[in-house]
């Protein structure tokens, strides 16, 4: 895996080989970041299921402050660490932690995104999505992956509107923001 802009533009990181792992692709990833603006100076990222950490790192490279970076895999959260270590990424905090429950520990509207890749066979996306409603801020955005599309019939009853989405392969990328209250 290669990191596509900002700070560390080029830089390689190792990814092991793990069931179900699925680093974001190169091409989704820099149609997130064109749809976010490459310049993320100072915002505030939580990676939920970071895996690979291909979004933290992304993020951190592009000015992020502050980025957690949550994995239940050991081995993963190794990887994580040698990743941090070898690119210096003071701001990029790694958690062995649920990423569920990682976002319901956050102090109310205090993260500007939130990256949601949860594994495609798991039942996460849900509780993902309404634990990540009170730790963004207003304004903020939610990036989804998944292997199928969610559309307004979907999203507007848990709280999101639909902004982007891009289909590459398997994957469906979607750009989410809080439904406004009236």
């Amino acid at each position: 895996m290669r990191i596509i802009g900002g700070l560390w533009k080029r830089s390689k990181l190792s990814v092991l080989d793990r069931p179900g792992l699925r680093p974001t692709p190169d091409r989704v990833r820099e149609t997130l970041f064109n749809w976010l603006g490459q310049d993320l100076h100072g915002w505030r990222c939580i990676d939920a299921f970071a895996g690979s950490g291909a979004l933290a790192f992304e993020a951190a490279s592009r000015g992020a402050k502050e980025v957690l970076a949550c994995e239940t895999d050991a081995a993963l959260v190794e990887q994580l660490l040698a990743s941090k270590d070898k690119l210096k990424a003071d701001g990029v905090l790694i958690q062995r932690a649920n990423g569920v429950n990682a976002l319901l520990a956050q102090s109310p509207a205090s993260w500007d995104l939130v990256f949601l890749d949860p594994p495609f066979d798991s039942a996460l996306l849900v509780p993902s999505l309404q634990a990540a409603q009170a730790a963004i801020k207003p304004g903020g955005w939610v990036y989804v992956e998944a292997g199928e599309p969610w559309g307004e019939a979907q999203l507007a009853p848990l709280g999101w509107q639909l902004k982007r989405h891009l289909r590459a392969g398997a994957v469906h990328a979607h750009l989410l923001s809080l439904v406004a209250s009236a």
